[in-house]
């Protein structure tokens, strides 16, 4: 599929330009991790700003263009940061490799065949379908599908963290953080294990807290066009974050807008 660029700030390519994967990947390419992880935001809203279909779901409001810039982001990832609650309601799995070649530019690169899950939940309780085990066996060591990682603190209890341990692996519990999980030192984390490729897809609550912490770096934003009404939350609420972003890429496809936003100076 072949997106039109709208506009761009200058680099990379020229208003009314169709571009190819080619092109896309040279737009949302993550910057140099060597000295800081890069977190990366990516949400789909309404014109009127609802992050969900009024099943709430956020498949109700996909789009093919929206779809297209989604698998790309997850393949460029190195992990994907996801509230416990919004991987229950969306139906999260296991990862499946990164799509075409990238998968084995990614093994070339001393990364992983797909990007890993981490899930971000205070009570430490796995979403039931990321809780089996991948195609290949236990972890991501020769399975079709990534691993999962659960984010969570010391709140959550023994009890609660001995289970995640048994069905995750006692490696792949990261306990950041007392009452709350301390989000900066699971980003960390997740950096000092060669994630330093961050994609958070929310939920909107989880992007909020992910701002307010003052870690995102840039925010992917698709527009769909479509007036939604109903009662559905916006993409960020709860934490207050008042975090300015500047615009860097604009591309029309179908009436779908496919913005992207990074922190000044970035």
């Amino acid at each position: 599929m072949r997106l039109l660029l709208n506009d761009v700030l200058p680099g990379g390519a020229a208003p009314g330009e169709l571009l190819d994967e080619t092109a896309l990947e040279g737009l949302y390419a993550y910057p140099d991790t060597v000295d800081r992880p890069w977190v990366r935001a990516n949400m789909v809203a309404t014109l009127d700003g609802a992050a969900a279909g009024n099943d709430g779901r956020t498949g109700t409001i996909n789009t093919p263009a929206d779809l297209v810039v989604y698998t790309l982001l997850r393949d460029l990832a190195d992990v994907v940061l996801v509230g416990a609650g919004t991987a229950r309601a969306e139906g999260y799995r296991r990862a499946r490799p990164r799509s075409g070649g990238r998968a084995a530019l990614a093994v070339a690169q001393g990364r992983t065949a797909h990007p890993e899950l981490a899930v971000v939940s205070r009570t430490a309780a796995v979403p039931p379908l990321l809780a089996a085990a991948p195609e290949g066996g236990a972890g991501d060591a020769g399975g079709g599908r990534g691993g999962v990682l659960m984010v969570t603190c010391a709140a959550a209890g023994e009890q609660a963290l001995d289970r995640a341990r048994d069905t995750l692996g006692a490696d792949r519990v990261l306990v950041v953080g007392g009452d709350s999980v301390d989000l900066p030192a699971a980003v960390g984390a997740l950096a000092g294990r060669g994630l330093a490729r961050v994609l958070c897809e929310g939920g909107p609550r989880l992007l909020a807290d992910v701002a307010a912490a003052g870690l995102l770096d840039e925010l992917c934003l698709t527009v769909v066009p479509l007036l939604a009404g109903g009662a559905e939350q916006r993409v960020a609420v709860g934490a207050v974050a008042d975090r300015p972003l500047v615009p860097r890429v604009l591309i029309e496809s179908g009436g779908t807008l496919l913005q992207r936003w990074t922190r000044p100076g970035a």
